[in-house]
């Protein structure tokens, strides 16, 4: 590249949006400490990910032309979701299989695109966190995160240089939380036992402090936790990791703006 920064698009995600805005903010202090000259583009939409998984293909194809359109000309592309940012590295392709000129785009994008973490540590070099958390975490290892997009070690590594944090884990934290976007709207009985079963995992830990990188993951669990009676916080994270706890309240404990 011939920038001394590398030109990052952040792409907001819809959760964090309309439901935790402090996500966005945190993940732009830290692109912003590593290094990186951030943009938001204004005109992006939902990456298309529910329509994708419902079959709705056309209504996928039309989101994916205009995330595409809205993220051209970017070193690269980062979302705090492992889901969002596995929809478009590695599902945009193969929309546009009859149509090669979206096909190449699709190709260049999905190839300059990373869940948030992980482009922290693998991509800018990040190996410590200006933060400090007093307490003990543990982490839950969010699906398209773990599998599409290889967030495993990323934040068990710069959890261990946020003073004051104690990272306990849960016995199966790769487990599915049961949210799966649209799955806990079609299975919603199933859904339910795997999150009661996930907050289980979580409680049995004795943390105080529960930690995911996928806004959709941390909603249905709060939400579990909360119903349960549990004490357990819920946060994103990039919050954590950005130092952005005091003013932030717990997910399903007040407002995030």
């Amino acid at each position: 590249m011939s920038q001394a920064k590398p030109r990052v698009a952040l792409f907001v995600t819809c959760l964090v949006d309309l439901y935790r805005p402090s996500v966005g903010f945190a993940a732009l202090r830290l692109l912003e400490q590593a290094g990186c000259e951030v943009e938001v583009p204004a005109t992006q939409t939902c990456c298309g990910q529910p329509a994708h998984n419902a079959g709705d293909r056309s209504t996928a194809r039309d989101l994916a032309r205009a995330v595409i359109d809205a993220f051209q000309g970017f070193d690269y592309v980062v979302a705090p979701s492992g889901s969002c940012a596995g929809m478009i590295a590695h599902h945009y392709p193969s929309l546009f299989e009859d149509d090669p000129q979206y096909r190449a785009k699709a190709e260049a994008l999905a190839a300059r695109t990373h869940e948030l973490v992980s482009f922290l540590s693998d991509v800018m070099g990040t190996t410590r966190a200006a933060a400090r958390y007093d307490g003990s975490v543990t982490y839950h290892d969010s699906c398209s995160g773990l599998r599409e997009m290889g967030v495993k070690s990323q934040p068990r590594a710069l959890l261990a240089t946020v003073e004051g944090l104690s990272l306990t884990e849960m016995a199966d934290p790769e487990i599915c939380c049961g949210f799966g976007g649209t799955f806990c709207v079609k299975y919603p009985d199933i859904s339910t036992r795997m999150v009661t079963d996930k907050c289980r995992d979580v409680q049995a830990t004795g943390a105080g402090t529960l930690l995911a990188g996928d806004l959709g993951c941390l909603l249905n669990m709060a939400g579990r936790l909360k119903r349960e009676g549990s004490h357990v916080k819920v946060r994103h994270v990039a919050e954590v990791l950005a130092g952005m706890t005091q003013d932030v309240a717990p997910i399903g404990e007040g407002s995030a703006s």
